[in-house]
């Protein structure tokens, strides 16, 4: 049957709900994303509207891989199999600067791209995606507590979102929706020092699911200091505390520091995300 298209977020998860449903850790970025949609409407990433598919084998009717895209950020492919993937890249209607997602589904993806293009796949990270085990804290954990940022924090929030963004590289179009979204269900933590905040962590929304743990960032000038363990650690802790069955987050592979950091703290590899760009 192939791959089926629709802009609609209601149908895409009414059609492939079972199949995210069977994936909850390695779809848990698609889930999130469906969530935003739904609570801020299409334009929730940017003006231009959100494309979703699925795709089933022959007849047997079964969803088997899935991937959505919301402009300006390229296609994100759920875990598929390699027809699926390569079927994708064929029939793709108009240009691509990329793709990101689960790392096989990618690579297979970039494969078929190539093929029918001339257009290499460069890899722009690598990233491993990683299950909280048995949550444990730094211990001493350095000076500070940690709070629950709120609408005062806004500003700080926003400044510290695109200092992230250009750390690791990526666009901000929506950061002040996100934030906002985020600021609703206490979505964003603080460590502070005497009173300053010095670094923060988010986490998604407990109606998507498994909660991810989001925008770990301590500005340059205050790392080193364990405020990242610190503030990842009670974000972590809060997610749990809303009852989350998975605590997730991705670790960037180039990245040792933050790896080894995440480990301390229980966190355990689960699958490897890849994004590439073409050209």
């Amino acid at each position: 049957m192939g791959w089926t298209f629709t802009p609609s977020v209601a149908e895409f998860t009414a059609t492939a709900g079972g199949f995210l449903d069977r994936h909850p850790l390695e779809t848990n970025v698609l889930r999130t994303i469906c969530g935003t949609l739904r609570r801020r409407g299409p334009d929730a990433y940017g003006a231009q509207p959100p494309v979703f598919g699925w795709w089933r084998a022959g007849d047997e009717g079964a969803v088997r891989a899935a991937f959505l895209r919301t402009p300006p950020y390229p296609p994100l492919l759920a875990p598929g199999t390699r027809q699926s993937s390569r079927e994708l890249a064929a029939g793709w209607d108009g240009p691509l600067e990329g793709a990101r997602g689960d790392a096989d589904a990618v690579r297979a993806f970039g494969e078929a791209w190539r093929e029918r293009t001339g257009a290499a796949p460069r890899v722009v990270r690598e990233q491993r995606l990683h299950r909280l085990g048995t949550l444990t804290p730094r211990s001493p954990a350095p000076p500070g507590r940690a709070r629950v940022a709120g609408q005062q924090d806004l500003g700080l929030l926003l400044r510290w979102h695109q200092e992230f963004a250009r750390d690791i590289g990526e666009p901000t179009p929506a950061a002040e929706r996100i934030v906002a979204d985020a600021l609703r269900f206490g979505g964003r933590v603080l460590w502070e020092v005497d009173g300053e905040p010095v670094a923060m962590a988010g986490m998604t929304s407990p109606e998507d699911g498994a909660i991810r743990v989001v925008a770990v960032y301590t500005p340059a000038a205050l790392r080193g200091r364990g405020y990242a363990g610190a503030v990842t650690a009670a974000v972590s802790r809060a997610a749990l505390d809303t009852g989350a069955r998975d605590v997730v987050l991705f670790t960037d592979l180039a990245n040792p520091v933050s790896n080894h950091v995440y480990r301390r703290l229980g966190y355990v590899p689960v699958r490897d995300q890849l994004a590439v760009a073409f050209g």
